[in-house]
């Protein structure tokens, strides 16, 4: 599709129609990158996005636990007290 850069002040625009908006997901705040001489313009994920579901996922199957046992070391036998 092409489209025309708009004057916005001293700088430039793209207008996005709806349909365009609405089937990528944008919302008031977008992700804007430049790779190359190409522009995108991407839906912004929210920070830790899924970790909630993860993390039920995991407790759901039992995993969670460490992947090495302990280790005790010098400071677990003779510094740390409760």
């Amino acid at each position: 599709m092409k489209v025309q850069l708009i004057r916005i002040g001293n700088s430039r625009g793209v207008r996005l129609p709806k349909a365009v908006i609405e089937q990528a997901g944008l919302t008031e705040e977008v992700d804007l990158e430049v790779r190359g001489s190409t522009v995108v313009i991407a839906a912004t994920r929210r920070a830790r996005a899924g970790w909630a579901d993860a993390a039920r996922g995991l407790a759901a199957t039992g995993g969670g636990s460490l992947l090495d046992p302990e280790t005790r070391t010098h400071f677990d036998e003779s510094e740390w007290r409760w």
